[in-house]
């Protein structure tokens, strides 16, 4: 984390959200998300947004023996 991430704007500290995220930083813990209520609100709009897409669109683990139906097929196709 910045050592200058307590004086973010809204925009700089947006900006660098998705790097954050990606990072597997603690959004919540970040100084400008302590004391800015408008960037908490836009977190938690984009954390409910998320959880949506979760819910649409479910991970689906495929079966234990996909790849080696897989390699099956490939090897009847020689």
């Amino acid at each position: 984390m910045s050592p200058y991430a307590d004086n973010l704007s809204c925009a700089e500290f947006q900006s660098r959200l998705a790097e954050m995220i990606g990072a597997g930083e603690n959004v919540g813990a970040d100084p400008h998300m302590q004391t800015c209520e408008r960037c908490r609100k836009f977190v938690a709009e984009l954390e409910a947004i998320a959880q949506a897409a979760r819910e649409l669109f479910p991970v689906v683990e495929p079966p234990d023996d996909l790849w080696e139906n897989i390699e099956s097929a490939i090897k009847s196709e020689k």
